[in-house]
């Protein structure tokens, strides 16, 4: 017997139908812990058009899509999923055939990249997934918080890459392997501030100097 699965369409008719509101008239929309849990991140989420904070956590979610018609989009809360990588957050490729009636060099599809969530995105809560590279991230300029405990980066070089983001104040990486190693040798916190100096909070703890 295979087990129930929802989608995103699934979850906010089930949500209106409870509430008796318009789910794309919301500015923050609750999809958490449903059930069944929510597999597929399907077109329907482009319809929350005035979503600012859209909770997801605690689903089975795989992969992150369609964020493209999010465009007051500045808190995702992602946690507890199964997501192994961040590729969503800032492309999506649209395809769109030519027409069927020239060569096949020109018969290609035309790839359209947009990068959804980049102008907007301010928090991204994604803890206990299983994302091990960070690509992707370092172009959401306007992160300030992150919460990514309890993934599977293993090394500097991808920790390295949130530098590239100029707002990030508040970072929580706990029990991801890349911590867990250093922490146990007493150089984590020391060898993480080294690489992200303008950090105010890292793991719950204040990295100003008194």
């Amino acid at each position: 017997m295979s087990c129930l699965q929802a989608t995103i369409k699934d979850a906010l008719a089930k949500w209106e139908q409870s509430s008796g509101e318009k789910a794309c008239d919301q500015t923050h929309v609750v999809l958490y812990g449903q059930n069944p849990p929510i597999e597929r991140m399907d077109a329907s989420i482009a319809t929350l058009v005035n979503c600012e904070q859209l909770s997801l956590s605690t689903n089975r979610i795989k992969k992150i899509t369609n964020l493209h018609g999010l465009k007051n989009l500045r808190i995702l809360s992602l946690g507890r999923n199964c997501i192994k990588d961040l590729s969503g957050l800032v492309c999506v490729s649209l395809y769109t055939p030519l027409a069927p009636r020239v060569s096949i060099e020109l018969a290609c599809l035309l790839c359209v990249t947009q990068e959804p969530v980049r102008d907007t995105l301010e928090e991204l809560w994604i803890s206990y997934n299983s994302i091990e590279k960070m690509d992707g991230i370092q172009n959401l300029k306007k992160m300030t918080v992150l919460y990514m405990s309890n993934n599977q980066v293993k090394d500097w070089g991808e920790f390295s890459k949130l530098a590239d983001l100029p707002s990030l104040s508040i970072l929580v990486f706990q029990g991801n392997p890349l911590q867990v190693k250093h922490a146990a040798d007493g150089t984590w916190r020391e060898e993480a501030i080294k690489r992200l100096p303008n950090l105010n909070k890292l793991d719950g703890y204040s990295t100003l100097k008194k």
